[in-house]
């Protein structure tokens, strides 16, 4: 079974082993050097690409069948709607838009406010030219935005990494409120964006995550969080999405394949994706000077809409949320905005 899974047919459990049976054969094969390391992140890479350019429709309608998705997405922007309640114009920077369906959640919240009106919405969106192609995500935003009257503009930043970007790169005005919207579960230059985005001076930033610990030094104690985490996300998806659709393969075989191997079979700088639980991200935040935003009940209440509709669970976590699957956490959702005088308290070090 663990050299074939009939993925039709195949219950969750036997998936999951499926793939964690495929990281293990990695993981062998790298330390008995038979496979190279280099080999494998080629090969993981040209995956994503092709997950981006063939199955982007698919991952889209899958996301929006699963419960704990949709919580992130409509809390993140009531979120977004309470911070920016008498603001005219907004400006949206969006470290992971993909395809930006979650933004025509707000243009259509930001068309029907009655007691201002909406001058200018912004969206800029950072581009990592070898993962994302988001030229058509523009466009459709523009289109939907055109359909409600809504005043808008989308600008593309365009880098090869991360680390270059830069406080020039963006399009900024004097009268316009910020928005962060980011995750950040990929460690690479880290420090020095946080201390880009604390120049940007936004009104907050709004971060939804993975709420796992996937990084013990421990290769057996990673494993079996590991194990428990995405045999719930996969149960998660069988209540929610038959097993004979597309999307639900999609979204198994390139997206939570791709976390199983490298949680399992990758070590040291081979991995990417470092998952950590809310309470290291206060303290990570913290060095920076943010401090945790009280989510408002109207948040809360539209997650709580989605939850109790499915077997999902969600918890407070201090001014976060943590939602989860029959009692496992999977992701959390917290807002964080610049709370110390840089100058004084917050020196870069």
């Amino acid at each position: 079974m663990a050299d074939r899974c009939p993925f039709c047919v195949s219950n969750p459990v036997q998936r999951v082993v499926f793939y964690f049976a495929e990281a293990l054969r990695e993981r062998i094969g790298r330390e008995a050097r038979r496979i190279t390391a280099k080999g494998f992140k080629q090969k993981a890479r040209s995956e994503i690409i092709e997950s981006a350019l063939n199955h982007d429709p698919a991952t889209i309608i899958c996301h929006s069948d699963i419960p704990l998705i949709q919580v992130l997405v409509f809390t993140g922007v009531q979120a977004i709607l309470d911070s920016v309640a008498s603001a005219g114009k907004v400006h949206i920077i969006d470290l992971a838009i993909r395809r930006g369906a979650h933004w025509e959640i707000l243009m259509q919240a930001l068309a029907e406010r009655r007691d201002n009106s909406i001058q200018l919405l912004k969206i800029t969106a950072i581009a990592i030219s070898s993962e994302q192609k988001i030229g058509d995500t523009g466009k459709n935003l523009k289109s939907f935005s055109a359909s409600l009257n809504l005043p808008f503009s989308f600008q593309q930043i365009c880098l090869s990494d991360m680390s270059e970007l830069r406080e020039e790169h963006f399009n900024r005005e004097a009268d316009e409120t910020i928005i962060l919207k980011t995750m950040i579960s990929k460690p690479k230059c880290l420090d020095s964006l946080m201390w880009l985005l604390r120049k940007l001076n936004p009104s907050i930033m709004v971060v939804g995550e993975i709420d796992a610990n996937h990084n013990s030094t421990s290769f057996g104690n990673r494993f079996i969080k590991a194990l428990f985490f995405y045999s719930a996300y996969f149960d998660c998806l069988e209540a929610c999405i038959t097993r004979d659709n597309n999307s639900r393969l999609a979204i198994e075989s390139l997206i939570l394949k791709e976390g199983i191997r490298n949680v399992v079979a990758t070590e040291g700088i081979d991995r990417t994706i470092w998952n950590v639980k809310i309470y290291v991200w206060r303290a990570f935040f913290a060095r920076f000077g943010m401090g945790e935003v009280e989510l408002s009940e109207s948040s809360f209440y539209q997650a709580s809409l989605v939850v109790e509709k499915n077997f999902g669970t969600i918890d407070k976590n201090g001014k976060s949320l943590i939602f989860g699957w029959k009692g496992t956490p999977l992701f959390s959702f917290s807002a964080w905005k610049f709370i110390c005088e840089r100058k004084k308290n917050c020196r870069r070090p």
